[in-house]
């Protein structure tokens, strides 16, 4: 395909086809890395300006990695592309007859970028289930916002607890809730406990940080659901080592800032509540609001949660030219998990590679190689499951550890992991505990707001 020269509001002139890549997680960095040598100018547009490591942001936010480790700035990890030109900015609308994609900048101001082609992987958000108010008191776990946010709500709770007079003012501040048993609130629940108990349990003279209770409330009747029964058993059995309180079977019904309340599923529909001053979220997830911007555009409907269904190639019915990948795609019940993500955003690129290099379409169908599932629970216990293969325990959690260091971006973060999480086994410190001061709302929020 050949297209006539234009030039966008960026100032770019461009006289190859055109790929505008919305996102730059894992589905976005990754097919953006397929353009390597294909005769395409692509953009990548995101509203940070890094590539952030979802799996590890809980480690970010219980103080045991910095930020820098778990991020890699956009323009760094694509200098070597020459083809690739990085855009900070949110997306707003697109005209589907024009092929334009209009995005925001900080100051509000918005900019056009013309595509011939489109891959959205723009991913999802926490869901507060029709309950956004929650937000204010409860932070998700899905951006750096987020886990500077709980970061911060942590490391202050015991600041708080230390400065108070009577066990019974310190008690609320040293409840802390997580709502979802998922696997990024069973890993949560897990990193409060073990900082509380190694790397704060000799900083207080007033509180004794072991102390600490946390509480795990889940819907379901066991823990990481989405693991075979056994591997979620001893996951539950390492939780009960450590002093994690389990509560299965409930819904949290209220939230405030002193305060969760919790309604059982059963016919009795007991409710409970607990005085806590922090409360964080992991329960579910739903689409970025673009979502819904591009499927009345593109003339679609939503599935559940607001994601969009995709044809087995990837491409959104009637749009031959447009992708969807990673979490925003609906797709054969697919995991929302980084490596549907990655795989995803190479098979679009590929087929857009493919169709340019031929001078045909190229429609193969996506087919997904699961790699297996993992989870942290604590020092020397994760989970990970792949097909046949499961493992629990020390082989597990040093499986895990592969796992996350291989995914990395960079080998300064690689490096820089281990290090830190070789320093943290050997004496139990955690260093990376400075706070901010900023709004934890901000992650929800667009540019302009």
């Amino acid at each position: 395909m050949t297209t006539t020269q234009e030039s966008s509001s960026l100032g770019l002139q461009r006289s190859r086809p055109r790929v505008v890549i919305v996102g730059g997680g894992f589905g976005g960095v990754y097919a953006a890395k397929r353009f390597r040598g294909v005769d395409v100018d692509v953009t990548l547009l995101d509203r940070g300006t890094s590539h952030v490591f979802q799996p590890l942001l809980y480690q970010c936010a219980t103080g045991l990695l910095s930020e820098g480790e778990i991020t890699t700035p956009l323009r760094h990890l694509l200098r070597g592309y020459s083809n690739i030109h990085v855009a900070l900015g949110e997306a707003q609308s697109i005209d589907t007859d024009e092929k334009v994609l209009t995005a925001s900048r900080f100051d509000g101001s918005t900019f056009d970028v013309p595509y011939d082609y489109l891959i959205v992987a723009a991913g999802m958000r926490q869901a507060y289930h029709g309950h956004d108010e929650y937000i204010q008191w409860a932070p998700g776990m899905k951006t750096l916002d987020d886990a500077l946010a709980i970061r911060r709500k942590l490391i202050s709770a015991f600041e708080m607890a230390e400065s108070l007079p009577t066990p019974e003012e310190r008690k609320p501040w040293l409840t802390f809730a997580v709502a979802g048993g998922g696997p990024t609130g069973v890993e949560l629940a897990g990193q409060i406990r073990e900082l509380a108990l190694r790397a704060l349990a000799h900083e207080f003279q007033s509180i004794d940080p072991g102390e600490a209770r946390v509480l795990l409330l889940h819907g379901g009747d066991r823990v990481l659901p989405s693991f075979n029964r056994k591997l979620s058993a001893a996951a539950q059995a390492t939780l009960d080592k450590i002093g994690v309180e389990t509560h299965l079977g409930v819904h949290v019904t209220d939230v405030s800032a002193t305060s969760v309340e919790t309604t059982s599923k059963d016919g009795a529909k007991t409710k409970n509540r607990f005085d806590a001053r922090t409360i964080l979220w992991t329960a579910g997830v739903e689409a970025v609001p673009f979502a819904s911007v591009l499927a009345q555009a593109l003339g679609v409907k939503q599935a559940s949660g607001g994601r969009i269904e995709v044809n087995p190639d990837l491409s959104v019915p009637g749009h031959p030219n447009v992708w969807v990948v990673g979490d925003m795609m609906a797709l054969k019940e697919l995991p929302g998990v980084a490596e549907v993500a990655m795989q995803g955003g190479r098979h679009a690129a590929g087929c857009i590679a493919r169709t340019v290099e031929r001078g045909s379409p190229d429609r193969k169908p996506f087919k997904y190689r699961d790699l297996g599932s993992a989870a942290y629970i604590a020092r020397r216990h994760a989970l990970v499951q792949a097909g046949p293969i499961q493992m629990s325990g020390a082989v597990g959690w040093v499986s895990w550890g592969v796992i996350h260091i291989a995914f990395l971006a960079g080998y300064r973060n690689r490096f820089g992991t281990l290090l830190n999480w070789a320093a943290t086994l050997a004496s139990g410190a955690r260093r990376e505990r400075a706070i901010t001061y900023g709004d934890p709302q901000s992650a929800r929020q667009p540019y302009d707001a």
